[in-house]
């Protein structure tokens, strides 16, 4: 999984400088990507968090454009109560501070929480992604079980009749007599994984019930103890 990325964008490199500063008091500390205005690309980077602050008016809603579309939280930092207003009202997503206030600790804590649940949400959706995966491998198992035994009777069906063959294989041609050899041995081969997925089953099954009786102890020793 990727560090978090949390982007700052200002002409002002002690804008940037002092949010960095008071992050390392933190105790997990994103990756920072800082750009002035006139860098910011028109195609939104990949990032968890946007901060914007000390930026010059003229560039202001060319950045917050584009960065209001995407779905990351973003932070302003503005100088006056106009400006704020306008902010919120136009892009109404925005979480806006004001300078002239104690801006720094409400933006390091509301962003680094922001960044918090942009890594939980990610990490949901790889366990959701793993989830099923691992669904869509039961349903080819389960299928394989339903399968199996009809499998298991065209494979004696195949060995049967290419052992009869090879009985009299002085009677058949070389090539042929090659040919039924290596029908049986790959069906030979195929038998033995159908073998050893019967066992799995098996093993997998005895784990399950043990899984299940230690699970049982577990509860009745807990229900125990608060019996008491």
């Amino acid at each position: 999984m990727k560090h978090p990325t949390v982007l700052v964008i200002s002409d002002d490199p002690r804008f940037s400088r002092t949010i960095t500063a008071r992050w390392q008091a933190e105790r997990t500390v994103p990756a920072f990507t800082m750009l002035s205005g006139d860098l910011w690309p028109r195609t939104v980077e990949d990032f968890d968090v946007a901060i914007v602050g000390a930026l010059r008016p003229e560039l202001l809603s060319a950045i917050l454009e584009p960065l209001h579309s995407t779905a990351q939280p973003l932070f302003c930092v503005c100088e006056d109560a106009s400006t704020a207003a306008a902010i919120r009202k136009r892009w109404p997503r925005t979480s806006v501070l004001r300078s002239d206030e104690p801006w720094l600790e409400g933006l390091v804590l509301a962003a680094g929480e922001a960044v918090r649940r942009s890594v939980a949400e990610a990490r949901a959706r790889a366990a959701e992604e793993h989830c099923s995966a691992l669904q869509r491998q039961a349903m080819l198992g389960s299928y394989m079980l339903d399968m199996r035994h009809g499998l298991n009777n065209a494979l004696t069906s195949l060995l049967g009749n290419s052992d009869l063959l090879l009985i009299e294989r002085g009677r058949l041609p070389v090539q042929a007599r090659e040919q039924i050899e290596t029908i049986r041995d790959m069906t030979l081969r195929i038998h033995e994984v159908m073998q050893r997925f019967s066992s799995l089953e098996k093993e997998m099954n005895v784990a399950a019930q043990q899984a299940e009786r230690e699970s049982g102890k577990w509860r009745a020793a807990a229900a125990s103890a608060g019996a008491r």
